[in-house]
């Protein structure tokens, strides 16, 4: 599949429009609405499609439907299951607000694969994973569900200049646009690094820490303080990528602070909300790596699963940099929880 038809294909669920997927056609829970839904679904026979997860997290687990955690959930429609029921049956941002939900009623689901591939289109739009099985239809845009599932990732350069940072030396700014969902990553090219393996930071972006300073996290420190490291060390390469919230855009990830304000840790939030503990990838980032011929790097970081990342995709990590940042009364657990369940080095 074409990077350009999955862009569409995102842009179509962002905008509330269905997509086909296979033979079947979804649309998502958050943006669709009533009127779109009776239009298109004027017998209410159209099926509301969760993760595994979230449907344990509502307590259909014991469902032979539902039995599962890997697999999508399939739920029949229901007088009262409008576009707010299906929100608030997908958002766990509600559960301790709303009324007692149902009765829900889990059904077989015959195509398992185009709906998990569906599931992760929604994912890699930023929107909740949950979606309208709508009864057959025609559909604008239909995707292949073996694509979306195993799609490579790959980057172009769209545009390079110089770039002045304070007490670094002289760098340069690289854009490059992603093949497979249209982001746009950035690449800061710092100093000259002589042919050597560069010293390199992967750092995913982060609104809250990076820009307002969010104690939440270390984000903005660690971004400041690898700038500092790599220009101090003469040179190298921060490649800054649009992967806020470890993948899971912005929205979802601030509904993952509301999950931990009422106890749950960053892993457990992320998994209720039906996302996997770590959304990112690394392919583009080695992708990005390759066009500006840095295919052995040092590598600044305290996760492992970027260098596993890394290697996958053809980049070979010499040797790797611990990164560690001081933590303070308002990150302390979400630090100890990246060590203990996301496997992060001390």
């Amino acid at each position: 599949m074409s990077g350009a038809l999955l862009e569409e294909a995102i842009a179509a669920l962002r905008a509330g429009r269905p997509v086909g997927v296979g033979d079947h056609s979804f649309a998502a829970v958050e943006t669709f609405t009533d009127s779109t839904l009776a239009l298109l679904d004027p017998h209410q026979s159209a099926r509301l499609l969760i993760s595994g997860t979230r449907a344990a997290a509502v307590y259909l687990a014991n469902d032979l439907n539902a039995a599962d955690p890997h697999q999508p959930v399939a739920i029949q429609r229901a007088d009262w299951l409008d576009r707010q029921g299906a929100l608030s049956i997908a958002d766990p941002g509600q559960d301790l607000d709303r009324a007692p939900l149902g009765p829900l009623t889990t059904v077989p689901l015959s195509a398992e694969d185009e709906a998990a591939a569906a599931l992760e289109l929604a994912r890699l739009a930023g929107l909740l994973p949950a979606l309208w099985l709508l009864p057959a239809g025609e559909t604008a845009l239909t995707v292949n569900p073996s694509d979306l599932l195993g799609h490579r990732p790959g980057v172009s350069l769209t545009a390079r200049a110089k770039l002045p940072l304070e007490g670094l030396p002289p760098t340069q700014i690289v854009v490059f646009r992603a093949a497979g969902d249209g982001q746009e990553h950035v690449a800061l090219v710092i100093g000259a690094f002589g042919g050597q393996p560069p010293l390199v930071r992967l750092h995913s972006e982060c609104l809250t820490g990076d820009v307002f300073g969010s104690l939440k996290c270390d984000c903005g420190p660690q971004l400041h303080e690898a700038l500092r490291i790599i220009g101090a060390s003469g040179g190298g390469i921060l490649l800054y990528l649009r992967q806020e919230g470890r993948g899971i855009g912005i929205a979802n990830k601030i509904r993952a602070y509301a999950l931990q304000d009422r106890g749950l840790d960053t892993v457990d939030a992320n998994r209720r909300l039906g996302f996997g503990d770590d959304a990112r990838g690394y392919g583009d980032a080695a992708a990005m790596l390759k066009a500006l011929g840095a295919d052995r790097v040092r590598l600044l970081t305290n996760n492992p699963s970027k260098v596993e990342g890394l290697v996958a995709a053809g980049v070979e990590v010499v040797e790797r940099v611990a990164h560690h940042m001081p933590a303070n009364p308002h990150n302390a657990d979400y630090l100890a929880t990246k060590r203990r369940k996301s496997g992060h080095l001390a």
